[in-house]
């Protein structure tokens, strides 16, 4: 049987007070037997007293002194007579004729009277089969034992008074309620915090606790504080483990946790896509990672007794370039990260041309700026040729302010395509725009340009961007498509999402369609009078790509049967 904490208590106490109420009950009733036993004995001295007294005033043994004397005694006592060497001189239980009776001096009582002048005992007697409370007392020349049978009577004269017992009882029945209050008072606390701790575990609702005023109860009260703090982190730390878990799951990143002994703990699936990427057989083991010798660097720096904790490699597999990376935590569990670079690399290189075409390009006209300046400082030229020189240099810097243009929109339109505002536009507007700014150059070529996009052809876009898409196409007709290189713009088609747009011009088109899917790169030229000396800058059509993109739609670039160059484009609305 299993007790609960109230009940050890309880039991406890009780066994204890019990114990100590015992204990002093007997003590009591020791002492009290005791005490009595000496007055009892008392009293047999005063008989024994008066007895020998009778005695010494007659010369001789008088049998008939002593039984006058014991006479005014109580009945029942029974007086014997010794002489120094124990044999019985009298007894008044026992007739004359019959006082054959075996030496005493071996009895207690007589062997204590010996050692110490007087002597009790309580026992059978052998003379007379009954029990007796005997006192004998030592004289000059003989014992006198008087003695009390040890019936009911003289018990109840030995026997201890009630009073005490009544009073030690009802002293114990009132500890006992006192322990039982007590130990429900202290087990309150506990039996609270233990209702709290059960039915938390299976309750989610908050459980009201109302703990004692007092040491214990604010124990309590502090335990179940620290297990609500503990709870709530608790479910912060799984609330953010969550979140953690499903950032590495949505993650474009390849992650994998091992522990110290290098188990797999956890991995997200891109993982196991760019290993199976890189290896040659396919696997579902992320742990592979740890054995293929195509890591082999990467195993040498888990295995190496000291590093600095952080290693990193770059794989390159089947086209695409990889970075892996390794860090090692202080309890010597570790993480690997697999990032497919790929396109990073693809646009670092091409930021590397594209600086490296910049620089290029920047060459050519400043360089012709410097020389014209330097003939103008260097020689003495009349003031026609000076004005030529200067026109010269001006339209040089024309071209280099276009091309500082072009390279911070075509930067802004890839780096930060969010700043640009969007707001309904018409297209038809932006066109019309576009011709009256190129009103002029177009009239020099003789090129006409035919509108034909409805005037309710609105989208969402952005004003300047979509300006920038027709303004480059209307000035590469006008650099490279020659006179009379008409201009046609057209709205084909529409459905729920797009506008289709159709942008022809009647120029030289482009021989060999190897250079149409190229069209778009930056500074890219072909021959055929597609050269810096039509005063490009190489960058308008890729604007024009660009920013037909970040509008959701795609551009493409053919050659027309008729003659000249068409550009097939959509326009998210």
């Amino acid at each position: 049987m299993k007790f609960n904490y109230k009940q050890k208590i309880f039991f406890s106490f009780c066994l204890l007070i019990t114990l100590f109420a015992g204990s002093i009950i007997f003590f009591e009733k020791s002492e009290a037997k005791r005490y009595k036993t000496e007055a009892l004995e008392e009293r047999l001295n005063v008989y024994s007293s008066l007895i020998y007294r009778s005695l010494q005033k007659k010369d001789t043994f008088d049998i008939e002194t002593i039984n006058s004397i014991i006479s005014s005694f109580p009945r029942n006592l029974r007086v014997t007579i010794l002489s120094h060497i124990g044999d019985v001189l009298f007894d008044n239980t026992i007739s004359k004729d019959d006082l054959k009776l075996e030496n005493h001096s071996k009895r207690p009582e007589i062997i204590q009277a010996q050692k110490k002048g007087s002597g009790s005992d309580i026992r059978i007697s052998t003379t007379t089969s009954e029990k007796y409370l005997y006192y004998a007392k030592q004289y000059q020349t003989l014992y006198i034992r008087v003695a009390l049978p040890y019936n009911i009577e003289t018990k109840e004269i030995l026997k201890a008074d009630n009073i005490f017992l009544y009073f030690i009882i009802i002293l114990f029945l009132i500890a006992i309620l006192l322990v039982y209050r007590l130990s429900n008072r202290l087990s309150q606390s506990i039996r609270q915090l233990r209702d709290f701790t059960v039915n938390q575990q299976s309750s989610t609702r908050a459980i009201k606790t109302n703990f004692p005023d007092d040491e214990l109860g604010e124990v309590a009260s502090q335990m179940v504080d620290n297990y609500k703090e503990l709870k709530h982190s608790q479910s912060q730390i799984a609330l953010e483990r969550e979140k953690l878990l499903q950032h590495i799951h949505t993650s474009e990143e390849g992650i994998c946790f091992f522990t110290a002994s290098k188990k797999v703990e956890f991995y997200n699936g891109l993982f196991m896509h760019y290993l199976n990427i890189m290896l040659d057989k396919k696997s579902t083991n992320p742990a592979v990672i740890l054995t293929d010798p195509l890591y082999s660097n990467l195993q040498e720096f888990i295995q190496a007794p000291e590093n600095n904790g952080y290693y990193e490699t770059k794989i390159e597999r089947q086209g695409k370039q990889f970075n892996i990376r390794i860090s090692i935590f202080d309890d010597n569990s570790f993480e690997i990260i697999i990032n497919d670079i790929t396109k990073r690399e693809k646009t670092r290189l091409l930021k590397q041309e594209m600086t490296s075409n910049i620089a290029h390009e920047l060459r050519t006209p400043i360089t012709s700026i410097r020389g014209y300046l330097e003939t103008i400082k260097s020689q003495n030229l009349s003031t026609e040729q000076n004005q030529y020189f200067i026109d010269k240099a001006y339209n040089q810097v024309i071209n280099l302010s276009q091309l500082i243009d072009d390279m911070s929109m075509i930067t802004k339109i890839e780096e930060v395509p969010q700043s640009f505002d969007f707001e309904k536009v018409s297209i038809s507007e932006v066109i019309e725009e576009v011709y009256t700014d190129f009103k002029e150059a177009l009239q020099q070529e003789n090129i006409e340009l035919y509108n034909s996009v409805p005037e309710n052809c609105l989208l969402k876009g952005n004003r300047n961007l979509l300006y920038a898409v027709f303004r480059n196409l209307v000035e590469n007709t006008i650099k490279y498509g020659g006179n009379k290189a008409h201009i046609y713009i057209s709205c084909y088609n529409e459905d729920e999402y797009f506008y289709y747009f159709s942008y022809a011009d009647e120029g030289k088109g482009i021989s060999g369609d190897e250079h149409l899917n190229r069209l778009f790169e930056r500074f890219y030229r072909i021959s055929a009078g597609r050269t810096r000396k039509t005063g490009g800058t190489g960058l308008g059509l890729s604007i024009v790509k660009n920013a037909i993109q970040i509008h959701k739609g795609t551009i493409i670039a053919k050659n027309r049967i008729e003659g000249g160059l068409e550009f097939l484009f959509k326009i998210k609305k």
